[in-house]
């Protein structure tokens, strides 16, 4: 299985640890194509390459992906977009979003019927969470 993770990255890094414990345990049901995304060198600068080849790669990736799971707590331009796009090219869409104060999640994630977005509170509720989404 190819799995494309979205997590926030000019959004803000504050969840990176979190991203890359998600990573760690999504490699366990197949090829993470953004492994980068939990990288504690990233900041939330982004990488060091055009927009343009970002964008043209991540398209690629998301193309090429069986799956996207996406941890929606932190809001992004970048990951909204991907999983709109992901959902009209007719892919299963995860998202995982945590309750906290200040934060709401997006009504066009959570109103929409093609992603499903599952509420998590530790690390240990999403390994959980995706034992039962991935059916392994």
């Amino acid at each position: 299985m190819k799995i494309y993770f979205a997590g926030s990255i000019r959004g803000g890094r504050d969840d990176r640890e979190l991203y890359l414990a998600m990573i760690q345990e999504l490699k366990k049901y197949g090829t993470v194509l953004t492994e980068h995304i939990g990288d504690e060198s990233l900041t939330d600068k982004g990488e060091n390459r055009s927009s343009q080849e970002i964008f043209e790669r991540d398209m690629e990736w998301v193309r090429e992906a069986d799956v996207i799971v996406a941890e929606v707590t932190t809001p992004s331009l970048g990951v909204g977009y991907e999983i709109g796009q992901a959902e009209a090219m007719q892919k299963a869409v995860l998202c995982f979003y945590r309750k906290l104060e200040g934060k709401s999640l997006s009504a066009m994630i959570a109103g929409n019927p093609n992603v499903t977005v599952q509420e998590y509170s530790t690390i240990e509720d999403i390994k959980a969470l995706l034992e039962t989404s991935l059916n392994v």
